[in-house]
């Protein structure tokens, strides 16, 4: 009667949080991809998409979608090998306990014709599942809290996410431990499945389940004679051996058993088998009911994230499917700091501490402002100089193990916020936090759009002018900070053009010289010519999108990007003073 109850409860309260995720998802939108849009239009337009995927060639790749990166996780083992065994070892174990054990009445019992949970290979099988997964749970606690873990950061849903699935494990386990030494579920089972009536046959049966079994009597103590063994090994053949296996192949469960046995006389008085199997089940039903409210939603949702991912193009699909898309994404977030480790934008959080510039933490935020679009100025410019400084590196979205389009997410974040009036006020100029404000005319240009106008534009002719003067770079004449970086590095260029490969920038352009006047090879020897002005009048320091990926990819290790850095914040300080 109370586990009906718990569970009828548990799957309300599931059903419900899903209702409600749905109408978020199919009711919120970020930026202007879905205006005038309603739940109806958006729902009605999300089923025809996938019925026509149903019935094209797109499924193939959903099917490979989904066996390689759902079901084996492949994007995460091509990062991290210790965190793809840790996903690996939670994910088939829980699952696995899911259908044979707790479904087991609808899964095992149909698929097994002779299933019983306490005979073998099933009752090693259950322990096995649940280790697998408290090895697995061993290792993000580790990398959690103890493998320090560069700018990984754990919030209340990690917390939470660790905790249930350990308690549900761990809560087994005692419960699977506290059954095998309970005297009174041994007199339980015997009334129910034997017919006893002798008292010595009980006492016999009762003996042998000491010896073999690992229960505690209170009967039994001392040695127990050979014969009384005998006679209880008969009775056991006879009664019980087609549906109970020797403990000692519940390896985890039977562990605990010994650690307990020596008060299990006092624990069985105590009541507790009950007492485990309400916490046990109790555990279940509150991961159960709360997933849609917690991290553990990402079960559903990285799964949709990832297939979604991985058919719809922006270009092609429809507005109001990357809108339902968008919000899905901000719960398939799993807060791993993959995307954090990579970001371009790093040295910032390191120099600012702002939280909200690093990818990870930003999606946080995001969700919350989303949900509720109620958060305090604080919190609201924190996101804001996050979303701001983000250079649309793609690092982000090509990492990203959930299959999240951050790139695609950032734009249209901007693009909200611009629009919702509230725009950011100018950045403290820093090597690492420069970035040129935007208005609402910059979204929708591309970067072709982009050299000749504005304040870029107007700088770039400012200093063009003067690129045939006679002026040129003195590094006594600058701070100190900018003369190390400039004479340390840039002087060590030999143009063998890596930088120039691996631009963004240069790779948006047939004739990138053209477009940005000087590719990043050419600024590099400009600047150790000493040619200031010609470097500062450059598109390309203006379009340089700070991904770093000439800084990285540099084999004389020319600090190229944090060189740009330095000269932004120098015309600046320029146009400042003037």
């Amino acid at each position: 009667m109370a586990f009906d109850f718990l569970f009828n409860s548990s799957l309300i309260v599931l059903a419900v949080g899903i209702l409600i995720k749905i109408i978020q998802w199919f009711s919120n939108k970020i930026g202007i991809q879905s205006e005038n849009s309603n739940f109806g239009c958006r729902l009605i337009s999300c089923l025809k998409a996938i019925l026509c995927i149903i019935f094209s060639p797109k499924i193939i790749i959903v099917l490979k979608i989904f066996v390689f990166d759902v079901l084996f996780q492949y994007k995460i083992l091509k990062q991290d090998i210790l965190r793809w065994v840790m996903h690996m070892l939670i994910f088939w174990g829980f699952m696995l306990l899911l259908f044979m054990h707790a479904m087991e009445s609808i899964v095992s019992e149909s698929i097994f014709s002779y299933y019983y949970s306490t005979i073998n290979p099933y009752m090693f099988l259950r322990d096995f599942f649940g280790f697998m997964v408290l090895i697995g749970i061993i290792i993000a606690i580790s990398r959690r809290f103890f493998m320090n873990i560069h700018r990984l950061c754990t919030n209340k849903r990690d917390i939470y996410a660790i905790l249930i699935v350990a308690v549900i494990i761990l809560s087994g386990f005692f419960l699977e431990g506290s059954k095998i030494i309970s005297h009174t579920d041994f007199r339980n089972m015997e009334k129910e499945y034997s017919d006893l009536g002798n008292e010595e046959d009980i006492q016999a049966l009762e003996a042998y389940w000491v010896k073999y079994y690992g229960l505690a009597s209170p009967n039994i103590s001392g040695q127990i004679s050979s014969e009384t063994l005998a006679a209880g090994e008969e009775i056991h053949n006879e009664s019980c051996i087609d549906c109970h296996t020797r403990p000692q192949s519940a390896f985890a469960g039977y562990a605990v058993s010994r650690i307990m046995k020596p008060v299990g006389g006092l624990l069985d008085r105590m009541g507790f088998v009950t007492f485990f199997y309400y916490f046990h089940i109790l555990a279940c039903f509150i991961g159960l009911a709360l997933l849609p409210f917690t991290k553990m939603l990402h079960i559903i949702t990285t799964p949709i994230s990832l297939i979604t991912g991985g058919i719809m193009e922006r270009n092609k699909s429809n507005p109001l499917n990357i809108a339902t898309r968008q919000m899905i994404e901000l719960d398939a977030c799993v807060h791993c700091n993959t995307c954090s480790k990579t970001c371009s934008q790093g040295p910032g959080y390191d120099i600012k501490h702002n939280e909200n510039i690093l990818p990870s933490e930003r999606m946080i935020s995001l969700r919350q402002y989303f949900k509720t679009k109620d958060l305090g100025s604080s919190q609201f410019m924190a996101i804001q100089e996050g979303i701001y400084l983000c250079s649309n590196c793609d690092r982000c979205t090509v990492v990203c193990p959930a299959g999240i389009n951050l790139k695609e997410l950032w734009y249209d974040v901007r693009e909200e916020f611009i629009r919702s009036g509230e725009m950011i006020t100018p950045l403290v100029l820093s090597p690492y936090s420069y970035n040129r404000i935007y208005n609402q005319d910059d979204f929708g240009a591309t970067l072709s759009d982009m050299p000749a106008r504005h304040a870029k534009g107007i700088i770039a002719s400012k200093y063009k002018k003067q690129s045939h003067s006679e002026d040129v770079l003195s590094l006594t004449d600058t701070d100190n900070e900018f003369k190390d970086t400039m004479e340390g590095t840039f002087s060590y260029c030999f143009s063998c053009e890596n930088c120039t490969n691996v631009c963004p920038v240069v790779m948006n352009y047939e004739k990138p010289e053209e477009m940005v006047d000087l590719l990043p090879h050419q600024m590099m020897r400009s600047i150790g010519l000493g040619l200031e002005n010609l470097v500062l009048g450059s598109n390309m320091l203006w379009d340089c999108v700070t991904c770093y990926q000439c800084q990285e990819h540099c084999p004389q290790n020319v600090k190229v990007t944090d060189i740009f850095y330095e000269l932004k914040n120098k015309v600046s300080k320029d146009c400042f003073h003037s």
